[in-house]
């Protein structure tokens, strides 16, 4: 691990085993130099300790750390740069892989009228509490209110059924990178649970059941290597209960981590077969290679700037932030401290070339 500049450097360089290649060998002072008095710790440090108060811990962190910025809408954070460089890091890797798979990039809005977002009731009643309303405009009450999107199968899916009439047409592999909003909940916490935050959610159609099976998988296992390969924590790909299980959907699979210091499992990400039931609501249908009229098998899947806030959870200790080299915007530091009586320039070689 790499400890982040961002705790202004109070411990950033403290006795670890070395990680990829990287040793930092102290400087030794000339002969004649004086031993430099051992100053007690100051109060730059964290106020809670990760086993003592984890959740306090946290939320310190994250703010000494200067990932995020409390703002006053509860709920809704800032991200700042250290935050948006590894969010960027993670979609560099993350569109590459899609981009593979011949899934392309597209952004659809962020309202949806009542009629559209409650055509598929299952799928609406798992998101209704949390589902935020525009009522006014200006002074004016509005004639029909327009939800902002918790998710985007009932703002994408009118659009399916538009483009897809062939098997020609199949599979149809869309994602988009966007900012959605889930507003009904207490005790939010950053980057775990939000009301506002980023994702990416992928949308695709196939002509087979097959086809949308081994998708889901795939991209699954690009999921595990964003944790696994990124931000160093080991997950576990699994498939989820009938309850536990996205709204409407056929089946939902998921990468889940461990946080040890809360002895509690959290979930990574998800990528869930949709089966055909969103196909019926938005009458996405298609004439198949014999002439015969189909309905198609959907998946959709997702991972959030969640990701960001399990890695602090995972990794960073009573010193403050850690971060994965992979992920660190900042891979090392070095500090020259001269001691009394010494020229900076000698030392400041020594340091760099140690």
């Amino acid at each position: 691990m790499i400890r982040s500049a961002a705790l202004r450097l109070s411990s950033s360089l403290r006795n670890r085993e070395p990680l990829g290649g990287l040793q930092f060998t102290k400087a030794m002072p000339p002969k004649n130099a004086k031993k430099k008095e051992v100053k007690k710790e100051t109060g730059l440090g964290l106020t809670y300790k990760k086993d003592e108060n984890f959740g306090e811990w946290y939320s310190e962190v994250v703010v000494s750390g200067e990932m995020i910025e409390y703002y006053d809408i509860s709920g809704c954070y800032i991200l700042r740069p250290w935050t948006m460089a590894i969010w960027e890091t993670l979609q560099v890797f993350f569109d590459a892989e899609i981009k593979k798979m011949n899934i392309k990039n597209c952004y659809f809005p962020l309202f949806v009228t009542r009629n559209v977002l409650e055509k598929e009731k299952d799928h609406i009643e798992g998101f209704a509490p949390e589902v935020a309303w525009v009522t006014k405009s200006g002074e004016s009450d509005m004639e029909v209110p327009i939800a902002i999107r918790p998710t985007s199968e009932t703002v994408m899916y009118p659009y399916y059924s538009k483009w897809i009439r062939g098997h020609r047409d199949l599979p149809l592999k869309l994602n988009q990178w966007c900012n959605v909003v889930r507003w009904e909940f207490s005790n939010p916490t950053p980057f775990i649970r939000s009301r506002e935050f980023l994702w990416q959610e992928g949308h695709t159609a196939f002509a087979t059941k097959e086809e949308a099976d081994q998708e889901v998988l795939e991209v699954l296992e690009l999921y595990r290597r964003i944790y696994e390969e990124f931000l160093a924590i080991p997950v576990v790909k699994g498939k989820k209960s009938e309850l536990e299980k996205f709204a409407g959907g056929l089946y939902t699979t998921s990468v889940e981590a461990f946080v040890p210091h809360t002895g509690r499992g959290i979930q990574g990400a998800t990528s869930h077969c949709l089966g055909q039931n969103f196909a019926k609501m938005f009458q996405i249908n298609f004439e198949n290679e014999k002439g015969e009229k189909a309905m198609v098998w959907q998946n959709s899947w997702a991972y959030s700037t969640r990701t960001i806030g399990v890695m602090v959870m995972v990794h960073g200790d009573d010193k403050g932030l850690v971060l994965p080299p992979k992920v660190a915007a900042v891979q090392a530091i070095v500090i020259p401290v001269p001691y009394k009586d010494a020229t900076q320039r000698p030392s400041l070689k020594l340091a760099i070339n140690s």
